[in-house]
């Protein structure tokens, strides 16, 4: 069963593939209702952690925090990197496996994908256009460790292009250099991305954004005005506990949400904060006038983006994302844009349903004469604070011709960790380190046992890894060969003994590759 999966900053959207219909994943909620979407919470007491739905219910019971918006915390975290919750050190990428593995649960026992118990869910996954390689990386991790089968990566902006070109196809065929901005803003972050419409794919032509803007702003930006306009000391502002902070803000989102063109003022019961203290009420121009700020900065990404790209010609300004939805946000953008400026149906659900008809698509790579993507293997980098993407093959390395040498690369280094865990991958474009950019394709994963002493045990993904010391590792080597028809093969060999490991390297989602069984060589 394949999905998109838009793991939002506030809300995680989720759309399925269901014979050329891409409906969107209601999930039971513990009230008996139903919502679109999943919460990005987490609620934690000493060692237990509940997310979801089930840790909304949790609000404000004695010995549980609260927390929201742990994408925001992946701009710049690493493998390693802890956040401090009620007094302890918690691993981001734990609580974010955490998170997709309720998610993943709810899909398959409290939700309306209707999917067996045991269904296998392959997905495609949204970062933010200028997500860095370890965001992109954590995410893909959390979600591989939580149970999905992760088909790539997509950036945002780039899904709810693929989602307006679905539902548009008629009103643009007329022209075959049709372009698109698209202007999403959602709870934490804000992307935009100049795309190129074409009949059977869609070319991202530039891309930028602000990874820390979005409708969590806007909620901060309220509750500061309703506490000062009720008059809260700042003494009492700074005793607010997590709890109360958490619903603070969760009351001021829901009280922004429900705002329209029409709304005159906006208000907001902070006796859902302190029993003590009553609603307060706020004019929202007042509310408008301090958000604008945050709003021209979008808009002057919007400019340079295409101020860079003269030549293109950019027919509409697609509007998406929950941020999106504040009433001023289209007006500003009109102050500029004009009539260019198009709302889209699905504010809160483009991306996701743009991911799913992107999975709906997915297929293995091609090479025929050259690689049209860039080819190579996450690794771990600065002792496990970070990591980066080491390309073997680039895009545009031509095939040997029929009868030549296979193309050939070779790494050779003492490995840090007993087991190596070698994830592949291609994507479409570089930045200027060689770091991906642009979508992301999963190949195969590949366990080998660089200490001699696990090297037969058949259990390599249950074992904890351990760190060798300075120079203790065995020298390997990884040789890596392709050939004129395409076909990629990597050998790894430990140059102090005889061992050697043997993988053919296929798409993720036709060529599983499963971990080492047994010590020698061994060919796939």
């Amino acid at each position: 069963m394949k999905l998109g999966i838009d793991f939002g900053t506030t809300r995680i959207v989720v759309a399925a593939a269901d014979r050329g219909n891409y409906p969107l994943v209601s999930f039971d909620t513990p009230d008996g209702g139903t919502r679109d979407w999943f919460p990005g919470v987490v609620a934690i007491s000493g060692h237990r952690h509940v997310y979801g739905w089930e840790a909304m219910e949790l609000h404000g019971r004695p010995g549980w925090t609260l927390l929201r918006s742990l994408k925001r915390e992946l701009k710049t975290a690493g493998p390693f990197t802890e956040i401090e919750v009620a007094g302890e050190r918690l691993n981001l990428l734990r609580l974010i496996t955490g998170m997709l593995s309720a998610l993943r649960r709810n899909l398959l026992e409290r939700s309306t994908l209707h999917a067996n118990p045991g269904a296998t869910l392959q997905a495609m996954l949204g970062v933010p256009a200028n997500a860095n390689s370890n965001q992109r990386f954590l995410t893909e991790e959390a979600a591989r460790a939580a149970g999905f089968e992760v088909l790539g990566l997509s950036n945002e902006p780039s899904a709810a292009a693929i989602e307006f070109a679905h539902g548009s196809t008629g009103e643009r065929r007329d022209r075959d250099d049709a372009s698109l901005l698209v202007y999403d803003l959602g709870g934490g972050t804000f992307d935009a991305s100049l795309v190129a419409l074409g009949d059977d794919e869609h070319a991202v032509l530039a891309a930028d954004g602000i990874s820390d803007l979005g409708g969590d702003d806007f909620d901060e930006i309220l509750a500061e005005l309703v506490l000062k306009a009720a008059k809260i000391s700042k003494r009492e502002r700074e005793s607010l506990t997590d709890a109360e902070q958490f619903a603070l803000l969760e009351e001021c989102r829901e009280k922004k949400e429900a705002l329209n063109p029409n709304s005159r003022r906006v208000t907001v019961d902070l006796g859902r904060v302190r029993e003590s203290w009553s609603e307060v009420s706020i004019a929202v121009d007042d509310l408008y006038e301090r958000c604008r700020p945050l709003i021209e900065e979008s808009r002057s990404v919007v400019e340079k983006l295409i101020a860079g790209c003269p030549a293109i010609s950019v027919d509409t300004l697609y509007v998406t994302g929950g941020g999106s939805e504040l009433p001023p946000v289209a007006r500003i953008l009109r102050e500029e844009f004009g009539r260019k400026v198009k709302r889209s149906a699905y504010m809160r659900s483009a991306t996701a349903i743009g991911l799913a008809i992107r999975a709906a698509e997915h297929e293995g790579a091609s090479l025929s004469e050259q690689f049209a993507q860039n080819f190579g293997v996450w690794r771990e980098a600065d002792c496990g604070k970070s990591v980066v993407f080491d390309v073997m093959f680039p895009r545009g390395s031509k095939l040997p011709g029929r009868g030549q040498p296979p193309l050939r690369v070779v790494r050779c280094y003492r490995p840090v960790h007993d087991i190596g865990h070698f994830r592949y991958l291609e994507c479409s474009r570089l930045d200027n380190a060689n770091q991906p950019q642009g979508e992301i394709s999963n190949w195969d994963e590949v366990r080998v046992p660089f200490d001699p002493q696990l090297r037969g045990s058949g259990t390599l993904p249950s074992q904890p890894e351990r760190r060798f010391a300075p120079d203790e590792g065995p020298l390997f080597e990884e040789e890596y060969t392709c050939d004129s028809s395409g076909q990629l093969k990597v050998r790894i060999s430990d140059r102090t003994s005889d061992y050697v490991e043997e993988f053919r390297l296929g798409h993720w989602s036709k060529n599983r590759t499963r971990p080492a069984k047994r010590q020698g060589k061994r060919s796939r």
